[in-house]
């Protein structure tokens, strides 16, 4: 074996060993690691007010704002409900504490009128929601603008990173403001919009986020390179990524559009079952076959020269697509009415998942051909150390999704 090809091999392995334990830093139990999604809809209020609906994670929002505004009894009345599932205590918690509440929300959270930024009031009480299972607090908060203007700035710096607690929170807006209606999506490096922005803006920021959320699941990226490691041919590999992708498109349009709903109890265990499921396809075809792991069973058979093997591994593709698609609308939790608007863009946020799919497959694939032209039983190591990574990695998860830790 040369020289060059026990470095690419290592290469891949060490590689792939990095991958692992990065995710296994990520937080076991998170499909994405870390992170909070916060949900704000804008709409027109009476005598020219804007009101905001804002959805927060609870026990990220207790534990933040008691630590900013140096509110340990509401850390203390609002955990113990958190821990005990009790949606009235919890609520009592926040309305018991709202000076706090609100505060670390009004301190992170601004509308503006032509540049004049609006004055916030809460309007009622705290209650609660639940989004993908997880309790979120609801408050609602009117603006009064004292520049009338054709277009509102919204601006979110909730929960940052600075805190400590989590890493790339994403504030999802939507709004029916200033005669206009659409979406937005909001983070640390793009933390505002204006209701005026042009649709190639707004569609820029979710065709960004659908990029950004497949780099940050670490549980999809190693399902693809499950894919990968197990593609026998350049074909395999093409028509698994088309399965993939026709598979979790048709679910992600109907969940974040709200005509399916699954809970994500069901739908994260099994997404980490799909991982290990792929990944050790390829390992158990290396263990049977050794050094013809490679081979079609019949040269050139069926259509798209797929083998029964072949036909049967793009069908697990496909249903387990299915379910991924479930964890990328799970991203957006949009349950805004139907509209022209909000389809394009998440067909956008489609895109932009799509497009960071086919990137990796696109440097990972043909490397691992070099490499097994230049030496087939390197070549066949190399995938079986990437699938056993990987097949350990969703068995990993699995277990502690099943579990609930």
């Amino acid at each position: 074996m040369s020289t060059r090809v026990r470095r690419t091999a290592v290469a891949a392995v060490i590689g792939t060993i990095a991958v692992v334990f990065a995710a296994l830093n990520a937080g076991p139990a998170l499909a994405h690691g870390f992170t909070s999604t916060v949900y704000l809809h804008a709409t027109d209020g009476d005598e020219g007010l804007v009101r905001t609906k804002v959805e927060l994670e609870y026990d990220l929002f207790v534990v933040s704002a008691a630590d900013y505004q140096h509110d340990d009894p509401l850390f203390k009345a609002g955990i113990p409900a958190f821990d005990a599932g009790d949606t009235a205590g919890q609520a009592a918690a926040l309305n018991a504490h709202r000076n706090s509440a609100v505060g670390y929300v009004t301190e992170r959270l601004s509308v503006a009128s032509g540049g004049t930024p609006c004055t916030p009031t809460q309007v009622g009480d705290f209650t609660m929601g639940e989004r993908e299972g997880v309790p979120y607090a609801n408050l609602l908060l009117d603006w009064a603008c004292p520049e009338r203007s054709d277009a509102h700035e919204v601006r979110s710096t909730l929960f940052p990173d600075a805190e400590g607690y989590v890493k790339g929170t994403k504030t999802i807006v939507t709004y029916e403001l200033d005669a206009r209606s659409g979406s937005a999506a909001l983070d640390a490096a793009h933390p505002s919009f204006s209701t005026a922005q042009a649709w190639y803006e707004r569609f820029w920021e979710f065709f960004r986020l659908g990029g950004e959320h497949l780099l940050s699941g670490i549980d999809h990226i190693l399902f693809l390179l499950a894919l990968i490691a197990g593609s026998r041919r350049l074909r395999e590999i093409v028509l698994a990524a088309t399965s993939f992708t026709l598979a979790h498109s048709v679910t992600f349009m109907l969940a974040a559009l709200g005509l399916v709903d699954v809970p994500a109890r069901v739908v994260e265990p099994v997404i980490a079952l799909s991982i290990a499921v792929v990944a050790g396809w390829h390992l158990w075809r290396l263990w049977r076959r050794g050094d013809h792991a490679t081979d079609l069973d019949t040269a050139g058979g069926g259509h798209f020269s797929l083998d029964r093997s072949g036909w049967i591994r793009l069908g697990v593709v496909f249903c387990f697509g299915l379910v991924h698609g479930l964890g990328f609308a799970g991203a957006l939790g949009i349950d805004e009415a139907w509209s022209w608007t909000l389809l394009w863009s998440l067909l956008v946020f489609n895109v932009g998942i799509e497009v960071v799919q086919l990137t990796i497959i696109a440097i990972v694939f043909p490397l691992l051909v070099v490499l097994h032209r230049r030496s087939a039983k390197t070549g066949l190591w190399t995938t079986g150390a990437i699938s056993a990574g990987v097949s350990v990695m969703g068995l990993v998860w699995f277990v502690q999704r099943i579990l609930g830790f």
